[in-house]
């Protein structure tokens, strides 16, 4: 019995004899296989199947084996096409894979030949199946929007809009796992550059190759350089460059970094001086103002980057937009693991927005895609988070009170912690205590 993910053939024969001993043939090779006897009953099973290869006849009544590849392309695109031809008829079978079909095979037919080019046609449609899905997955990554409402991000993306049409270099601060990458797509998409983003984290770089890395080497500058290789400097031309934990420079790159941004030139290893074009964002966690005074980070070089800052703030700066991010990465990673579109309960929420987030946005992905991974209902529960998220909002927001406390202190002590927890947001506060943001701005003052 094959399994729901062997590769399906469908094979198409107006001959029975042929579709009976081919059915066999894939059968022990472990395939899924279907049958037709035209053209047209081919089309009919493509419309309500999944077909990875089609080895059809060319030589059918009614519709011809070419004629059956062109409809393909609109009925099964993706699906590999193997022609069946006899003898004397090579032109048609070139003909066939002008048309797009993968390969043909002779008649009469080998066991082994047709086996071997049927597989061969199946890790093609698997190879480009495959591409087209890290392709998918690299353009939401790189189009992944900016989520949120607060504020602290408000104010963060104003900055960018404003700064986007400009030259001016900028600085991105912030803490690890802020989205200071996406920050800085944000501003290149709205630029008016016509070349490509290409982003460098630096701290993943060995020290050792950072300079060929940005600069680029020629052929034979080092051992090991059995090639030339164009830097991501040279890449950046015309667009912009990212240099994420820009702290993270030696000083000798740092020199040569000042160069570029004074002179528009630059020298790979081993080679002459090269000249480049591009806008510079540059993202740090550290803070360069004491690496200046501590002499590990150049002075010149800080203000030459140092035209635009922008801080990416914290999520527990912006913990009114923790609802909004759950929703999106629930989103994001139901549709990313082919399960139901989850709901969140009103506990895991109120959990996950009275946690502090150490570490930021990148660590409230982290924790719903490993929910929706080892979930097994369609809402996120409290049960569904990690331990240190339950304990810390089990004790966030205890308040005790006195026997007899007055109910008016009681609600203004109440309403004044909670704008605490929300940091002075009072919507949030509000929504969180299911009263009106007016009502909190007439207790509190």
């Amino acid at each position: 019995m094959t399994e729901p993910s062997a590769t399906t053939v469908l094979v198409v024969d107006d001959e029975p004899s042929n579709l009976q001993s081919l059915e066999r043939i894939f059968g022990k090779e472990d395939m899924r296989v279907l049958t037709a006897g035209s053209g047209r009953e081919a089309l009919d099973v493509c419309r309500n199947h999944r077909v990875d290869v089609v080895l059809t006849d060319l030589m059918m009544p009614g519709m011809s084996g070419i004629d059956l590849i062109k409809a393909l392309k609109t009925v099964a695109p993706d699906a590999e096409v193997v022609v069946m031809t006899a003898y004397g008829t090579i032109e048609t079978a070139v003909e066939s894979m002008r048309e797009g079909a993968y390969d043909f095979v002779e008649k009469p037919l080998k066991r082994m030949q047709i086996v071997k080019t049927v597989k061969k046609a199946a890790e093609r449609h698997a190879l480009v199946a495959e591409n087209r899905t890290l392709k998918e997955e690299l353009s939401a990554l790189k189009n992944r929007p900016i989520v949120g409402s607060s504020g602290t991000l408000r104010q963060a993306l104003e900055t960018a809009q404003q700064a986007a049409p400009s030259s001016a270099n900028v600085l991105i601060l912030g803490e690890s796992g802020t989205g200071k990458e996406l920050l800085a797509r944000f501003i290149h998409e709205r630029s008016q550059r016509d070349g490509t983003f290409v982003g460098v984290n630096l701290a993943a770089l060995p020290e050792t190759i950072v300079e060929s890395e940005l600069f680029g080497h020629e052929k034979g500058a080092f051992t090991g350089a059995t090639s030339r290789r164009e830097g991501r400097i040279a890449q950046a031309d015309g667009g912009t460059l990212f240099l994420d934990e820009i702290g993270e420079l030696t000083p000798a790159v740092q020199v040569k970094l000042l160069r570029v941004l004074q002179e528009g030139e630059f020298e790979p290893v081993g080679g002459t001086t090269q000249r480049a074009t591009f806008r510079l964002i540059a993202a740090t966690n550290r803070n360069l103002e004491k690496a200046v005074e501590a002499g590990s980070f150049r002075e010149d070089l800080y203000y030459r980057l140092n035209v635009i800052a922008i801080t990416s703030p914290r999520l527990a700066d912006r913990s009114g937009d923790v609802p909004l991010l759950v929703d999106h990465f629930l989103e994001l990673y139901c549709r990313k693991n082919g399960k139901p579109r989850m709901t969140v309960t009103r506990e895991a929420l109120d959990a996950l927005t009275g946690y502090a987030w150490p570490g930021n946005v990148r660590e409230l992905e982290n924790v719903i895609e490993r929910a929706v991974v080892l979930s097994k209902d369609d809402q996120l529960t409290p049960e569904d988070l990690p331990g240190q998220i339950i304990r810390a909002e089990r004790h966030a927001g205890d308040l005790t009170f006195s026997i007899g406390t007055p109910l008016e202190e009681i609600e203004r002590r109440v309403i004044r912690a909670t704008l605490e927890h929300t940091r002075g947001d009072k919507q949030l506060a509000a929504q969180l205590l299911g009263i009106s943001a007016r009502t909190i701005y007439r207790k509190v003052e």
